[in-house]
């Protein structure tokens, strides 16, 4: 299904909206009759239009963060840990209800660095890591010594207080709190 710029945009949103799970960049080009390049251009100009397209290490996704009223809140947290620890960090997470919705670091040379996640359960965890440990390309937490941030969510004060306590235990958060959130 070859198609022009416009029509195939406005196609991939739909087709993203149907699916229940991330599509690869691969799948979407056989799904349109175009090149994975020319998916990733026509991503990048959806994004320009404000489209809620995120990039997953399993695929593109139709995602809206989420709104006070499904998490009552999120909150920023600056941690530091080995990427032994990696899934131990997403595990504190999710078991309190919780999701890791990105990650970033501050980068003397290129200011910020972000890239969402989107970390649900321990399903989301284990496969993220699964692919951490068989990967060439390294942790965005290499770039700066290994401090870097999550933004997080969970379903009440509760269980995001639950959440850094356990955190701060296992020795992974850091005391100092970001000061420059990321926009949303």
């Amino acid at each position: 299904m070859s198609s022009n710029g416009n029509t195939r945009r406005t196609a991939i949103v739909a087709y993203l909206q149907r699916q229940a799970s991330p599509v690869s960049g691969t799948e979407l080009a056989k799904q349109f009759g175009v090149s994975r390049q020319s998916i990733v251009q026509d991503i990048a100009l959806l994004r320009a239009e404000n489209r809620s397209i995120v990039s997953t290490n399993k695929g593109y996704v139709l995602y809206q963060y989420p709104q006070k009223k499904q998490y009552g809140f999120t909150d920023v947290i600056m941690v530091d840990h080995t990427v032994e620890q990696t899934l131990e960090e997403m595990y504190a997470i999710v078991d309190y209800g919780g999701s890791m919705l990105d990650v970033f670091v501050d980068h003397d040379l290129y200011s910020q660095i972000r890239v969402d996640l989107l970390v649900n359960d321990r399903e989301d965890a284990d496969e993220f890591f699964d692919k951490l440990k068989h990967c060439k390309s390294r942790p965005l937490k290499e770039l700066t010594e290994g401090c870097h941030y999550h933004t997080i969510a969970a379903p009440s004060k509760k269980a995001l207080e639950l959440i850094k306590e356990e955190l701060r235990q296992k020795g992974i958060l850091r005391p100092v709190e970001r000061k420059n959130q990321p926009a949303q």
